[in-house]
């Protein structure tokens, strides 16, 4: 098995491509051991390797955050050796597990919320899952989209950057009714 990586825009953060798909639907983020364990084999081995902050599972790659007086050229072997160690144990990615919360709007912005769902899910998210994160809609309130930053764009320190200059601006051009993008942790 030959696994790929790629730096991101957040130096905390490295991404990691097995070369098969990791996840099949709605991405996956743990930055808690006991939550991972519980919820993906996969990130509890990634865990236990000493210095991971976070995991992140994508469609076909996997993103994590180190502790920051780690170095990637210590830890990246062991990471990578966890998850060779996975794929080769047949073992599940994930367990079935809880409900994702729901987006917040009134009913009345209804088609302005579905405009902006379809801009971020066209335009936002293939470029955010290029640095090994993922962004998701979290409400619309007052003309105020809240979305939600994981992976390696969580704590990244471009995100306020691209939030601000590009989804904003994005979204504004697009829906005249957003006046602000604000991240929800």
């Amino acid at each position: 098995m030959f696994i790929q990586t790629e730096t991101t825009p957040n130096p905390a953060s490295l991404k990691f491509l097995p070369g098969r798909a990791v996840v099949e639907g709605a991405a996956l983020e743990f930055t808690d051991p006991d939550s991972a364990e519980r919820q993906s084999p996969l990130a509890g081995r990634l865990f236990a390797v000493e210095g991971v902050r976070g995991v992140f599972l994508g469609n076909d790659f996997i993103t994590v955050t180190k502790d920051e007086q780690e170095e990637w050229f210590a830890l990246k072997p062991a990471v990578l050796g966890a998850i060779m160690e996975h794929f080769l144990s047949g073992d599940p990615v994930a367990v079935a597990g809880g409900e994702a919360s729901r987006p917040t709007h009134a009913p009345e912005d209804d088609a302005i919320v579905q405009q902006i769902v379809e801009l971020i899910d066209t335009r936002v998210r293939p470029a955010v899952a290029q640095d090994g994160g993922d962004i998701s809609f979290h409400g619309f309130e007052r003309g105020v989209v809240y979305l939600n930053l994981r992976g390696s764009c969580s704590g990244c320190p471009s995100s306020v950057v691209t939030l601000k200059n590009g989804i904003e601006n994005l979204l504004r051009y697009y829906v005249p009714e957003v006046v602000e993008v604000r991240p929800v942790a």
